[in-house]
Formats: structure tokens, sequence, C-alpha cells
């Protein structure tokens, strides 16, 4: 299939192959009247319409006209936990009320609570609730997803959560990227023996899902009253061993040195990142860790924002993400993270858009692949209903997102009936 996209108000590249950076994050190499040519789902030209068409025979392309429309990278979301059973609306009306997310974990809800569903919920039924959730991610811009397990917490319904993911790859357009956080807490069964939780993942779970290759990454729930450091770089390195890349959950509740964890082991990301030390974010930059920072988590529990601008000041290169969960962050609005980091972290609108498109796609490690609109790399392409980027966070968390591309080919169209087109061949 070749397609062209042209006449686009503004092409918003962003472009490049790696991790932005420091000022860098500021720079998306915008083309004012782009056009994209894309065959065989790669991008192969990318430049002025009028010097596209001077090169081809338009009448060989499926032609999108995205004249007074803005183009952009298709977003990533790099990290989600959004395959789950049950949902938790009775803890955030305990929220509201004033209950932490900590005394609400201490008292045997949170996490637990969708354990429990989790294991009750069948294949097929996390399969359809996963659909659906793609679906909503999709309408927001969402080509690439990362999806962690974490809501079983025993060998079969972590496997069953990885499995899920697997097939949804299979039948879904959105790319998923798996990762295993089997360490999410400490379930019932090993209450107060978390070493020999620790010890029971690394000997039976992680050779299993490195056999069937269920999951890319692995990561840890390193906190107070959760994985120590120590119980955490126990995991990470023996995962390390086994070819798995590495995530943490670091530093969301207290400073705990889990950013200091992430650059020792070194990690493609740590996230969450609330109250990491100047010292962990120095590591973490030197390190090349990303820092993936978690807005609309920080807004549901009411707790301060990570530093974003101390971070990028300082020369970590940061993601945005929405930590689509049942619990904390029961949102998959990527719209709505952008504009909390744009109003609440300090951030440019551009240092957030690099931070949910090319430093999301290096969170996920497909920098590479994804992430940009350059020659060379999947075209995962998004139209928007208006000329600029600058009105997503304008219109507050309601997606402006008109097409989706993936793979160069349209998936998402909110203008049609059957918007989710791909369902047609599923």
């Amino acid at each position: 299939m070749k397609i062209l996209i042209k006449n686009a108000s503004e092409l918003v590249t962003c472009s490049g192959t790696s991790p932005k950076k420091g000022e860098d994050m500021k720079k998306l190499n915008i083309i004012e009247n782009g056009a994209v040519l894309v065959e065989e789902g790669i991008i192969k030209k990318v430049g002025k319409t009028e010097e596209i068409l001077k090169e081809i025979n338009e009448s060989e392309y499926e032609v999108y006209d995205a004249k007074g429309k803005a183009v952009l990278p298709g977003f990533i979301d790099s990290h989600t936990h959004f395959v789950f059973g049950g949902y938790r609306a009775d803890e955030y009306y305990l929220r509201l009320k004033g209950a932490t997310y900590m005394e609400i974990m201490e008292k045997g809800g949170g996490i637990i609570n969708s354990v429990e569903a989790t294991r009750r919920a069948s294949k097929d039924e996390l399969i359809e609730l996963g659909k659906k959730r793609l679906d909503s991610m999709l309408s927001f811009g969402v080509t690439t997803v990362e999806g962690k397990s974490g809501y079983g917490l025993d060998f079969d319904t972590e496997i069953k959560q990885l499995e899920v993911y697997k097939e949804l790859n299979d039948i879904h357009p959105i790319d998923i990227i798996p990762t295993f956080l089997g360490a999410h807490s400490i379930p019932r069964e090993y209450r107060c023996r978390n070493i020999e939780y620790i010890d029971f993942i690394i000997e039976k779970v992680l050779p299993y899902i490195k056999e069937k290759n269920l999951a890319q990454f692995v990561d840890v729930f390193c906190e107070k009253n959760v994985f120590s450091v120590d119980e955490s770089r126990k995991l990470l390195l023996a995962a390390k061993m086994m070819g798995f890349k590495l995530k943490l959950h670091a530093d969301e509740i207290v400073s705990l040195g889990g950013a200091e964890l992430a650059a020792e082991v070194e990690a493609v990301s740590a996230d969450h990142l609330l109250q990491a030390s100047d010292k962990g974010i120095d590591m973490m930059a030197k390190r090349g860790v990303i820092a993936t920072l978690l807005p609309a988590t920080a807004f549901s529990l009411k707790e301060n924002f990570a530093r974003a601008r101390y971070m990028i000041d300082n020369g970590l290169a940061v993601a945005l993400a929405s930590d689509f969960n049942p619990g904390s962050c029961f949102t998959e609005n990527l719209s709505l993270v952008i504009a909390l980091a744009t109003l609440y972290m300090n951030m440019s609108l551009e240092e957030a858009i690099t931070a949910v498109t090319i430093n999301a796609a290096a969170a996920v490690g497909m920098e590479k692949e994804i992430g940009s609109i350059d020659v060379g790399k999947k075209a995962d392409i998004i139209i928007l209903e208006h000329p600029s980027y600058k009105f997503i966070p304008y219109h507050i968390g309601v997606s402006i997102v008109e097409k989706v591309f993936k793979n160069g080919k349209l998936i998402y169209d909110k203008e049609r009936d059957d918007r989710y087109a791909y369902r047609k061949n599923s």
C-alpha cells in the first residue's frame, strides 16, 4: 500500500533516533505545508508538499489531504497496567474523604483488590476488556502501548495476563510492549516473606516467561512497605542476567533510593519519581535512564508532581505516560496527561510532545523504529482536527485526533461510523 499525506499545516516530525535531553526536548522540527510519503508501512519521504509532489505520480497513491490540520507521530504510552479485572471506584471515594493510597493498601485494599478480581477473570473476559481499552487509547492517538502484568502475584495469573497481552498484540493494531511486574505487591500467601517471593519469581516465573517470550521488560515496585532497594536489586539483576530489559516504579511515595538503583542496574526507565533525590536524578542522567513521569497519577492522588523542570534542566530525558490502572489512575487520556504536564510540571508544550513521542519510544526501547516522522521508520502517524499541536492541551482532556495510521494503514477515523476500521478484519 502506498499513501500520501499532504498539505499539513504543521508536520510535527519530532525527528530523531535517540531520546532528547535538555534544550533538545523543545525541538519538534516542524515542516509547514508538509507531506509524508509511505510505502509498505514505512516512511519513504518527508518534506514540503510542493517538493514531494514534484517527485511522484500522485495518482499512484491513496491521498489524504491534511489542509488546515496538524500531523504528528503516533503517541506512545510507555507505562500502563491496562489488563485487569474489577474496578476500585470505592477506593477513589475513600481518597476523596481523606484516606491516602498507602493507608488503603495497608488495610488490604489497593493492588490486592485488583489481584483477587483478576485471578477470578477468565482470559476471554480480559481480552474483551483489553480490546475496549485499546480502542479508547487509539482514539487519543496512541499507536504503541506498554502493558504490565502485576495483578496476579501468582504463577497462573501473571502468565494469564502476559498471554492476554500477547493475544491482544496479535489481533489489535496497537503494538503492545509487555512488561512483567510480578513484584507489584506482596501476595497474601507470602506476607512478611518478601525474599521468598522474590526467589519464587526468579526461580519459577522468569524462566518460563523467557522461554515463552511473554515479556520484554521486568519491573518492580521499589517502595516503602513494598519492595526494598536490596530486594528490588536482587530481582532486577537476576532478570538482567536472563536477558530482560529493566524498569522500576521508583521513589513515588518516599525517597527510598529507587532512582539511584535504576542508574546502578542501567534500567531503560525509572517511573513515577515524585520523591526522587537530586543525587538519583543526576545518576540517572549520567547513565541514560529515561524518567517516565505520570502526572495524571499525582493529580488523582492529590500528590506533589514530579520535578520535571529540574530533571530536564539537569540533562535527564523525560517521557510522559498515563499509568492507566484500576486504582490510582483510571484514565487512558494522553491529551489530559499533556495538559497536566504543561499546567503543573512546568514543562513547555514542545517538551510534553517530545515526551509522548520520541522519548516515550526510547522508554520502551523502540526509538529507532517509532516515535518520529523520519524516513525509514514505521508509518505510525496521527492527523489532528485542528491546524496546530497547540490545540492538544488547549481543548483540555478531550481528544482532537481525527485519524490514526498504523504501519501506513488507516485504523481510526473519527468521521466514519466504523471508526475502528481494523474491526472488519479481526
